[in-house]
């Protein structure tokens, strides 16, 4: 991919030093989600003063998960555990023609379903204010929500399509493809380029991406850090 996707290279970074910021806390070389939020924290660059900087805005007690180009250096007083390998994504085109009558929008009253769905289908986390971070739609049988997708990181040019979950008894009927095409839509037509992280493990997740129009962009590291003091 050319350099306009730049800034997908650090894009944590990126979100909360622009659309996201009212969604975070930073200084100068570090960030991170509010913890209700999302996990997520970066640095502007692997340096030892960013990494002392991120020590700051971890609580004593928490972890936060870092995605990274090259594996972590070692640093002085944090701890860092591999959670995996993630395989990001772009789709920069349209998607194809899909049914969305039965998509619908979810809001704040939709938390605690959400909250329910993600627990049992684990996309990756969600927790209380995520919906705050963008748009999300959801399926529903009965009132029951079966199935729900969003956005996540959104930055200049850039929205993160997320927590992509249909309910085990409801698979297998393209709800997710159409829930994920109804965002691509809705992103193009703001401006912005749809994109995703998969855990490169997640291999019938990457074909189905492919299939929808997703093209493979760049891996990372993802890690999990803490204090060690």
């Amino acid at each position: 991919m050319h350099n306009a996707y730049a800034t997908l290279d650090n894009p944590t970074w990126h979100a909360l030093n622009t659309l996201q910021r009212h969604l975070g806390e930073r200084d100068a070389l570090s960030g991170r989600y509010l913890p209700d939020v999302a996990p997520f924290a970066s640095v502007i660059e692997p340096s030892p003063e960013a990494f002392d900087a991120l020590h700051d805005l971890i609580p004593h007690d928490g972890q936060v998960a870092i995605q990274t180009l090259a594996p972590l250096p070692a640093m002085r007083n944090l701890v860092a555990s591999e959670i995996g390998t993630l395989m990001q994504m772009v789709a920069p085109g349209a998607p194809l023609a899909y049914d969305d009558t039965d998509l619908q929008p979810l809001g704040m009253a939709d938390i605690p379903d959400m909250l329910q769905l993600t627990a049992s289908a684990r996309p990756g986390p969600f927790g209380p204010r995520t919906i705050e971070m963008g748009r999300y739609l959801g399926v529903r049988d009965n009132g029951r929500l079966i199935a729900m997708a969003g956005e996540r990181m959104r930055l200049d040019g850039f929205t993160e399509i997320s927590a992509v979950c249909v309910d085990e008894a409801y698979r297998g009927r393209q709800l997710a493809g159409r829930m994920m095409n109804a965002l691509r839509r809705d992103i193009l037509s703001r401006g912005a380029t749809p994109f995703l992280h998969v855990l490169s493990s997640n291999v019938s997740a990457i074909a189905l991406y492919e299939r929808l129009g997703f093209e493979r962009r760049q891996g990372f590291f993802l890690s999990g850090l803490r204090r060690a003091v």
